[in-house]
């Protein structure tokens, strides 16, 4: 029988933490906890609801109703994706709109919003099977996680890391500027009042600077072997 793990990664901004945390969950056929996905997802049934648009932001609406949300992963093999599930309505789309992207950065600053999804995290991460990536996790969500991450690169690396995306995308983009916001983001992660970016005790640290994709996933499958074979 196989064994499964609960994997948490965590680290610095633009250190490929999503992509990583999606290849392992594909590669190993566990689920991947997409939080921000989570948090766009109860955005949309707020607004839905009409306690959130332009004109007003109704918060008691919101926490009166919270246990009504369920949000949930799919993987898609027909389209090779992870599908947002809302109240078992697929809402993958939905939630990447623009009406969405305006609310859901007020919306995941509510603490009793943000203690509902961590409930549910744990929920959907009961059967083992699941990998996640955050800020948080290793230290807050998955505490007891059997693998933790904590990713990280030098500066320098992740801001030509991202000016290479964005320049992929056709936007014009100033390395230096790139570089002064991700020491920025670093800074407030580290020191945020909710949730912030910290490395667990029990963390394995790894440092992609000068890692492929492969390279990384050569590194954590062998973890990942040594982790089973020690259960």
């Amino acid at each position: 029988m196989d064994k499964k793990l609960r994997i948490a990664i965590d680290g610095y901004s633009s250190c490929g933490k999503s992509t990583f945390a999606k290849t392992i969950a594909k590669e190993l056929s566990y689920i991947y906890i997409d939080s921000g996905a989570m948090y766009r997802a109860v955005t949309l049934y707020c607004m839905r609801k009409g306690w959130i648009n332009k004109d007003s932001f109704n918060i008691n609406g919101i926490l009166n109703n919270l246990t009504d949300i369920e949000v949930s992963f799919n993987y898609n093999p027909d389209i090779k994706q992870y599908e947002t599930i809302l109240n078992s309505e697929i809402v993958e789309n939905e939630i990447r709109g623009i009406d969405v992207s305006g609310f859901v950065s007020r919306i995941s600053q509510i603490p009793e919003v943000r203690a509902r999804m961590v409930e549910l995290q744990r929920q959907i991460g009961i059967n083992k099977g699941i990998v996640m990536d955050g800020r948080d996790i290793g230290t807050v969500v998955f505490p007891d996680a059997e693998l933790k991450i904590f990713m990280t690169a030098s500066v320098d690396i992740r801001a030509k890391r991202r000016y290479d995306e964005l320049k992929a995308k056709g936007d014009n983009v100033d390395l230096d500027e790139i570089k002064r916001n991700i020491i920025s983001r670093d800074i407030a992660d580290e020191n945020r009042d909710i949730s912030p970016l910290r490395r667990a005790e029990d963390a394995v640290i790894l440092d992609n600077s000068r890692m492929s994709v492969k390279d990384q996933m050569d590194w954590v499958l062998d973890i990942i072997k040594k982790k089973k074979d020690g259960y």
